[in-house]
């Protein structure tokens, strides 16, 4: 159907945010409203959005870390303090719902989630996501959870009874839900995220703001993100990038495995990203030189850890960011080549 390149609807086209609503939120009888959803040029401006519209001086937040650097900066930029749930290597990165209630203050507003996380490739069980939403519910905190990555859970069964549902299916009306296409959906070139809210006034709140920031996203967007997220697509796409990443995880793994006198890492269960940690001489190595190095000898790019996800020097020293659900190929080949550094340049 021919459409004029007028500015597209506000919030976002109904067929869009009904496909979000219904293939994402949905489940049986529970039927997510369609209203709840706010469309917005990826994922990147939904976080900011939120935390522009939610959080300011005098507020508390807490995120999860390490994460994607934008969740707990933005608000800290907006004059909010912040503080770093950090997750734990020896506790395969699963957050310590202990040390969240240490971190509580009378001023929380925010706690910030991200399932399945960035850089980690680890998943929040269900059974942590209820403590979570139990401690929040009894202080009427606002919950933040960033699932870019969802629903690529590639290492979990389905019937894994602590596999994560979405935030949004937990029974707490203050969470919020930000998404994209980007991540599990591998459609990057289409500039579109999304909010989604139980609390129709956190949606209203980032509509007004919204005001200032964005008219729409654009119409040729929204109509690719329609089709691409509509019944007859979305299973098939899903699909395919499912394959890909267990795929790639098997050969990442089979790498893992051969230089673990060198390398080590927890497994990844869910996304397209995985952190490893490289050492020599038993001692973690200097993530960023050895980036670096890696880059000019064979023109792999690898993400150093502690530069890129760390605040301060040794957080994560050692560690590298793998992106590994590329093509096929693409991966094999760059692993040959670090594979030859490792053995003659390292």
């Amino acid at each position: 159907m021919l459409r004029k390149l007028t500015y597209g609807a506000i919030p976002g086209s109904e067929e869009l945010r009904s496909n979000i609503a219904r293939n994402l939120y949905s489940s049986g009888a529970s039927k997510f409203p369609s209203e709840n959803v706010l469309i917005t040029t990826g994922a990147i401006a939904a976080n900011f959005l939120l935390m522009y519209s939610l959080v300011g001086p005098g507020d508390h937040v807490i995120c999860v870390f390490p994460t994607y650097q934008q969740l707990y900066s933005v608000p800290e930029s907006f004059g909010a303090e912040v503080s770093l749930w950090r997750l734990q290597e020896h506790k395969n990165y699963v957050p310590d719902v202990e040390e969240l209630k240490g971190l509580i203050k009378p001023n929380t507003k925010l706690i910030v989630l991200n399932n399945p996380n960035n850089p980690t490739g680890s998943t929040t069980p269900r059974s942590v996501l209820e403590k979570v939403v139990d401690i929040a519910k009894s202080r009427d905190i606002i919950i933040l959870c960033d699932e870019v990555y969802r629903p690529l859970f590639h290492s979990l069964p389905p019937t894994d009874p602590e596999a994560p549902p979405s935030i949004l299916s937990m029974g707490y009306h203050k969470v919020i839900a930000t998404g994209s296409l980007s991540k599990a959906f591998a459609l990057a070139g289409i500039r579109v995220g999304w909010i989604a809210s139980r609390d129709p006034s956190i949606i209203e709140a980032c509509i007004k703001a919204r005001d200032y920031t964005t008219i729409s996203v654009s119409q040729l967007d929204d109509q690719v993100a329609s089709f691409a997220l509509s019944p007859g697509v979305i299973h098939n796409l899903l699909s395919r990038n499912m394959e890909l990443a267990k795929t790639n995880l098997v050969i990442l793994d089979e790498f893992v495995s051969k230089f673990s006198k060198t390398c080590s890492w927890i497994r990844p269960t869910a996304g397209t990203t995985a952190f490893v940690k490289f050492q020599k001489d038993g001692r973690a190595v200097d993530d960023q030189a050895f980036c670096k190095a890696v880059l000019d000898k064979t023109g792999v790019l690898l993400v150093p850890g502690d530069k890129c996800f760390g605040v301060a020097k040794g957080d994560f020293e050692g560690c590298v960011r793998i992106g590994y659900a590329g093509e096929t190929e693409e991966l094999v080949g760059a692993l040959k080549l670090l594979e030859e550094f490792l053995e003659t340049d390292f």
